[in-house]
């Protein structure tokens, strides 16, 4: 057991631990205004969650350190002290059998993921023609039909910009038929981790308008990309991929040596898009939960029925893409 895990963490100290952004005091920050319970143990962020219409509630331990035995232990404590059925871990660590065995060893089972468990990453430390001479064929000729085009990248942390980047995202929702986060959490995100230089704004203009954006997370040497959105008005001008290419490029020139993609999944259209770029394929631990209580089966049991629900709704044009 850890005897100092209720002791006070202050902001500094939390954040050199921190090896990802969602692992971050801002992100604490955020995940509290926005109505989750939020613990900063020793080793890293714990959020919880409340299960509707029941006294328990779910831990979710996003893109932690190695788990190792003695933080293992003290989660189950954690976990018990705050009525929790399970804790969701997904730790940001690479594929290592022996961690796999030591989760399982301690109740952990395979959970429904949050985050793929594979992603790409780019090298930012090669030179910009290394680079480009990395990328497929087609991806360098739509960076530089886009160029021709004059399409034009900046970074734009404006609100203007920001309600420009929430418009796109409403409009890529609808398009695709997503379920998306809501405008509050964009807003309570973007409040929280701007200011501390965590998120950034990049924006696509073309013939003066805006249509593209991303939003990218800096932490440490890694550069990230957790949200983008853009719209069909001019999708022939290849925004999308220059966008990428100054993404690089943006996170070269303030000294990152990772580009972290944000997940990768076969067949899916994002992941052959940044498949272009000739990126490594990552493998992480993957999803694991570290089982408390005996109701852990009735829970999973009605989350199966609830997707369920909802990808029969979404077959049969039913579900409503909600932003």
């Amino acid at each position: 057991m850890l005897k100092n895990s209720e002791l006070k963490i202050n902001k500094e100290a939390f954040n050199k631990i921190a090896t990802h952004p969602l692992q971050s005091w801002e992100w604490g920050k955020f995940r509290a205004r926005a109505g989750n319970q939020i613990l900063r143990l020793p080793y890293g962020l714990l959020t919880i969650h409340r299960i509707p219409l029941t006294p328990y509630k779910i831990g979710m331990f996003i893109k932690g350190p190695t788990p190792t035995q003695i933080v293992l232990t003290d989660l189950k404590r954690v976990a018990r002290q705050n009525n929790l059925l399970f804790i969701k871990l997904e730790p940001n660590v690479l594929h290592d059998e022996k961690i796999i065995k030591l989760l399982k060893k301690n109740g952990c089972v395979p959970g429904k993921r949050l985050f793929t468990p594979s992603t790409f990453w780019l090298d930012l430390t090669k030179p910009e023609d290394e680079l480009l001479k990395s990328f497929t064929s087609k991806t360098r000729y739509n960076i530089r039909l886009a160029q021709r085009n004059g399409v034009e990248v900046i970074e734009d942390n404006s609100q203007e910009a920001f309600d420009k980047y929430l418009k796109l995202t409403e409009e890529t929702v609808k398009r695709q038929g997503f379920y998306a986060h809501t405008k509050r959490y964009h807003n309570l995100m973007w409040e929280a981790l701007k200011p501390a230089g965590i998120a950034h704004l990049l924006v696509a203009k073309y013939k003066g308008e805006i249509i593209t954006t991303w939003i990218l997370f800096v932490w440490k040497n890694s550069l990230y990309y957790p949200y983008g959105a853009s719209t069909e008005k001019y999708k022939n001008v290849m925004a999308n991929n220059l966008m990428m290419w100054e993404a690089m490029r943006f996170g070269k020139k303030l000294g990152l040596t990772t580009f972290d993609l944000w997940g990768r999944e076969e067949g899916k259209g994002f992941t052959r898009f940044k498949e272009g770029y000739n990126p490594r394929v990552v493998e992480f631990l993957g999803t694991w939960d570290l089982v408390i209580s005996p109701f852990y089966r009735l829970y999973r049991i009605a989350e199966s029925l609830r997707w369920l629900l909802l990808r029969t709704q979404a077959n049969l044009g039913l579900n409503k893409a909600t932003f």
